[in-house]
C-alpha cells in the first residue's frame, strides 16, 4: 500500500494517477474540506486527517510500506505565515516520526527548488543553473515559503542521517493539467490568457511536464538514494519566451512592454499593503517580484542520469495547462 498526502493537488494527482496506472493500491490523506476534483475517477482509499494531527496520520500509515510526502502549504503571501511554518515544517516532522513508528519501508519527500541555492558567475549575475550541490543557507531564502520549506528539507536530511530511509526531489516549475488551485506559474498563465498581463520583467524559470514531475517521484522511489536530493526539471526559459511560446499556443499576443524591476516592486508594495488591509490575495505579491530578480535555472542532469527522468516536451506541456484551464472554466473567452 501507497500512502500520498497531497494527492488532491497539482503534482499529488498525478502521482496517485501513475501509481494506480500501475496497479497499485493508494490511499491518500485528505482533509474534510480539501476540494477532491482531481481524485474523481480513481479508485482509492481515503483517510481523513490533517499534517498537524498525529492520530490522524498513525492510521493513514496503518499498513503502508511506501509514502509520498507531497502535501505542503504553496503560497507567497499569507496574512498569517506562522501557518506555512505549521504546516510545511511541523507537519513534514510529523509525517517523518509517525513514519518511523509505523516501520515503512521507503518515503519521497517533496521539497522544492526554492530551498536550493542560486549559481552565480563571477561578476555576482545568475549563472546558467544550479544543482542539487550550489551552496545555500536559511539567510538566503526570500520570504516565509521559501523559508518554511527549506526548514521542512532540514528536518528531512537529518531524518535520513538518523536511519530514515526518505529520498528528497525537488520540482522546478510544473505545467500541465489539474493545476486546481492554481499555482503561481499556473495562475501566470490563467492571466495571460486572460489578457491581464501587459507587462513582463526579466526573470527566467525551469519548466517541465508535471506528468514527468510525478513520474520522477516514481523513479526516486525505486532509484533514489537515501538522503539524496534529486532536481526534477527540464527546461531553462526566460519568461519573455515562456509568453511567447504562450502566444503560438493560445493565438492571444505576447506582452512586448518589459517592466523594470524597481517598478514591479513598487507596484508589489502597494499590492501587498492593500492586502494586509483586505485581507485578500494581492494581485502581485512582494515576495514573487523579490524572487523574480533570480532567474530560476537549474541543471536537472543528475536525476535524468541517476533516475531516468522523462524530459518531455514544454511546449506540449504548456498546450495541456492552456487546454484544462480553458476546459475548466479559469478563462474568460
Amino acid at each position: 500500500m501507497n500512502l500520498v498526502t497531497g494527492a488532491t493537488g497539482f503534482v499529488g494527482s498525478h502521482i496517485v494517477s501513475q501509481l494506480l496506472a500501475r496497479g497499485e493500491k493508494v490511499r491518500v490523506l485528505v482533509r474534510p474540506a480539501s476540494p477532491a476534483k482531481n481524485l474523481q475517477g480513481m479508485e482509492v482509499e481515503r483517510s481523513q486527517g490533517d499534517l498537524t494531527d498525529r492520530a490522524s496520520l498513525k492510521a493513514a500509515l496503518a499498513g503502508c510500506r511506501r509514502v509520498y510526502h507531497v502535501a505542503a502549504d504553496y503560497r507567497l503571501w499569507t496574512p498569517d505565515p506562522s501557518a506555512l511554518y505549521l504546516n510545511n515544517v511541523v507537519g513534514t516532522r510529523n509525517v517523518l516520526e509517525t513514519a518511523r513508528e509505523a516501520k515503512v519501508e521507503r518515503i519521497v519527500y517533496t521539497s522544492t527548488v526554492g530551498a536550493l541555492g542560486h549559481a552565480r558567475s563571477g561578476d555576482g549575475a545568475a549563472s546558467v543553473s544550479a544543482n542539487e550541490e550550489t551552496p545555500v543557507s536559511l539567510h538566503d531564502m526570500t520570504g516565509h515559503y521559501k523559508r518554511s520549506k527549506f526548514l521542512a528539507e532540514a528536518e528531512v536530511t537529518a531524518a535520513a542521517r538518523a536511519g530514515l530511509p526518505v529520498v528528497i526531489v525537488n520540482p522546478s516549475t510544473p505545467v500541465g493539467s489539474r493545476d486546481i488551485k492554481p499555482t503561481p506559474t499556473g495562475q501566470m498563465i490563467v492571466d495571460f490568457l486572460n489578457g491581464r498581463m501587459p507587462a513582463y520583467v526579466e526573470t527566467g524559470l525551469n519548466l517541465i511536464d508535471v506528468e514527468d514531475v510525478a513520474a520522477g517521484h516514481l523513479l526516486a522511489m525505486e532509484k533514489g538514494q537515501v538522503g539524496q536530493r534529486y532536481i526534477l526539471g527540464h527546461r531553462n526559459l526566460s519568461l519573455k519566451e515562456i509568453l511567447e511560446m504562450l502566444a503560438k499556443i493560445s493565438g492571444r499576443p505576447a506582452p512586448t512592454v518589459r517592466l523594470p524591476h524597481v517598478i514591479a516592486l513598487g507596484v508589489a508594495a502597494v499590492s501587498t499593503l492593500a492586502a494586509q488591509i483586505t485581507r485578500r490575495p494581492p494581485l502581485v505579491s512582494w515576495e514573487s517580484v523579490r524572487i523574480s530578480k533570480h532567474k530560476m535555472f537549474f541543471d536537472s542532469s543528475k536525476a535524468v542520469r541517476d533516475l531516468g527522468l522523462p524530459q518531455g516536451s514544454v511546449e506540449e506541456a504548456l498546450s495541456k495547462a492552456v487546454y484544462w484551464f480553458r476546459k475548466n472554466g479559469y478563462i474568460r473567452n
